[in-house]
């Protein structure tokens, strides 16, 4: 409690250090760009620099291609595909791409350690399609042959 009441004027400095005279409080202030931010419309191969800048690292994975079978138009279905570590340096999901917007990704953010799994989930939208159809995502890691293509499959019916 003491620590607190003793950095209480240093934050109430820095707060008023922060605010310029001139802005209003209903101006929106834009924030200089920062050298992490990545590119919006990075490139393939930047995308694979990128991933390979660290530490190289191998992987397993539990499939590289789903079968979702037939399911219903309209239906949202999701897969989890499972990312093994089997090197010994963390391994880095940078980026996962998928070949349209009628399939989201989800990845674990987190490096994983050697030994240790991660996870990679596409969710399908089969609003806009009919019959079979095959969707594919690239995922850029810190490993030696990137992007790693996943695919899954699906027959979409009326």
């Amino acid at each position: 409690m003491k620590k607190l009441i003793k950095m209480l004027p240093i934050v109430a400095a820095l707060t008023m250090v922060s605010c310029k005279k001139e802005q209003k409080a209903d101006q929106l202030v834009a924030a200089e760009p920062t050298t992490e931010a990545a590119p919006v419309a990075a490139t393939p191969e930047e995308m694979t620099k990128e991933a390979q800048s660290k530490p190289l690292t191998t992987l397993a994975l539990s499939e590289s291609n789903f079968e979702f079978g037939k399911i219903k138009k309209g239906k949202h279905v999701e897969h989890v595909y499972e990312v093994t570590n089997t090197g010994k340096n963390p391994l880095i999901i940078s980026q996962v791409k998928p070949g349209c917007g009628c399939t989201v990704p989800d990845y674990t953010k987190d490096p994983i350690l050697p030994g240790q799994t991660g996870k990679i989930t596409l969710k399908f939208d089969s609003t806009n399609f009919d019959g079979l159809v095959n969707k594919q995502a690239e995922v850029y890691a810190n490993v030696e042959k990137a992007p790693i293509v996943l695919t899954f499959s699906a027959d979409i019916q009326p």
